[in-house]
């Protein structure tokens, strides 16, 4: 399927465009109007490669093909954003029909331009009442500006994950609650060696993994944007105190070189070498995911999960944190909609297949009905993801008709202010939100 992705004529693209932009606001005529009940075959795009995890995606199909009998589906695995938009904006018969991203920041993008087919009219005829199905967060990430391109297919939760051996043998009690408290644990699990560490309290530099500037801003009430659609992030005073408070994390454990030459030491985030696996550090911010990895890598120590600390300000809302997760929609090229639309409804909402799919593959449940069931075997510190999902405080960034970009160009500033190149946070947060505002209006 991979051929999709090759290069195609202006003439094409301009015509593939043309679909895509009326396809976000209502159901091609060609492609809506297919027999759900009629003998078809749907291909579906999903970006999965691990061999459990492709195993884990194969088996809910089959229980959907089990139902829907008529319906075939052809399942192609290991495709990311890049392929994806290249095939969707190709679209022909060798295209997908339903399709999936791990990538909720470019759910703005998705609906605005098009690239996901509307899913209100299937929504509506099917008569699903989404607030009592799916958490708020959720909702939130899979719609821009009121429409809605796509569909929740599990959630990913982020918490703090500790070495319980070493909070001992440090005589810590608990793990920290607010910044504050993680700054002075940080401090207290770290051990030097000579001009590196035996061991790092916790992994602050902002290409540290998963110690990105939005997983951060999980921890804080913010507004990306303000009611005009402009960057709010020098006007919020919650990015200035999240900057200022990461800044001082990396100041007071050693300094920005010294914390990137340790980092340069880390195994491979996906591996059994991982820094937190391996003892070099002894908290790390991390997904829902990291659980069973540090349990297959058979870690030595006892590995504790909690939600990460928040604000020292907002001390009432600990508990919360930041939300992402894998979103399902429909190619608004294909012909085979309603069918389409069948899986994803299957996939998304019925019960049975999103606790099996998460117990696969270890991700949170993207329902009410699965966070509840009595059927999801997940290790009982899972909860704790469980209850982040549920939390009414926790966050994901705002969408954003140019999807993830705004959010690299505050990553970029934060590359800058960690290492000292910026010594005006204020003013370097007015001149990243003014970059902000100019790339949006280029995008529209």
């Amino acid at each position: 399927m991979r051929e999709n992705s090759r290069l195609i004529s202006s003439a094409v693209a301009v015509a593939a465009i043309s679909v895509l932009a009326s396809a976000c606001t209502g159901q091609s005529e060609s492609g809506a109007t297919d027999d759900p009940n009629a003998k078809t075959t749907i291909t579906f795009w999903h970006g999965w490669s691990a061999p459990s995890e492709v195993k884990a995606i194969q088996a809910n199909v089959d229980r959907f093909e089990a139902q829907h009998k008529n319906i075939k589906v052809d399942v192609v695995g290991n495709i990311n954003d890049d392929k994806l938009n290249q095939a969707l904006r190709a679209g022909g018969s060798k295209g997908p029909d339903v399709v999936s991203s791990f990538t909720t920041s470019n759910v703005g993008k998705f609906c605005s331009s098009g690239a996901f087919a509307d899913l209100k009219p299937f929504i509506e005829k099917s008569k699903l009442d989404l607030e009592k199905t799916f958490p708020k967060v959720t909702l939130e990430y899979t719609q821009f500006e009121g429409k809605r391109c796509a569909m929740p297919l599990l959630a990913d939760a982020y918490g703090l994950y500790y070495n319980k051996d070493a909070f001992k043998k440090a005589g810590i009690a608990s793990p920290p609650k607010t910044m504050s408290e993680l700054t002075a644990t940080a401090k207290k699990l770290t051990k030097a060696k000579g001009d590196s560490y035996e061991q790092l309290g916790f992994m602050p530099n902002f290409h540290g993994y998963e110690t990105t500037t939005e997983h951060y801003m999980g921890s804080w009430d913010q507004t990306y944007f303000d009611a005009d659609g402009k960057s709010n992030i020098a006007k919020d005073p919650a990015f200035a105190a999240m900057f200022t408070q990461q800044k001082k994390l990396v100041d007071e454990l050693g300094g920005f070189e010294k914390l990137e030459k340790y980092r340069g030491t880390f195994g491979d985030e996906w591996g059994a070498k991982h820094p937190f696996h391996t003892g070099q550090v002894a908290m790390q911010m991390d997904g829902e995911w990291r659980l069973g990895m540090a349990e297959d890598a058979k870690v030595p120590f006892e590995v504790g999960v909690a939600p990460m600390p928040v604000a020292d300000d907002e001390a009432d809302s600990y508990g919360k944190g930041f939300l992402s997760g894998t979103v399902m929609g429909i190619a608004p090229a294909s012909k085979k909609q309603n069918a389409a639309w069948e899986l994803v409804k299957f996939m998304t909402t019925d019960t049975k297949a999103v606790v099996e799919f998460a117990n696969a593959i270890r991700n949170v449940p993207s329902t009410f009905d699965a966070l509840k069931s009595p059927d999801l075997k997940l290790d009982p510190r899972f909860k704790t993801f469980l209850d982040i999902a549920q939390h009414p405080k926790s966050s994901t960034p705002a969408g954003a008709v140019n999807g993830a970009t705004y959010l690299q160009t505050i990553e970029e500033f934060g590359y800058q202010y960690e290492k000292g190149a910026v010594k005006d946070l204020k003013a370097g947060l007015e001149k990243t939100a003014a970059q902000i505002d100019t790339d949006i209006a280029k995008a529209k």
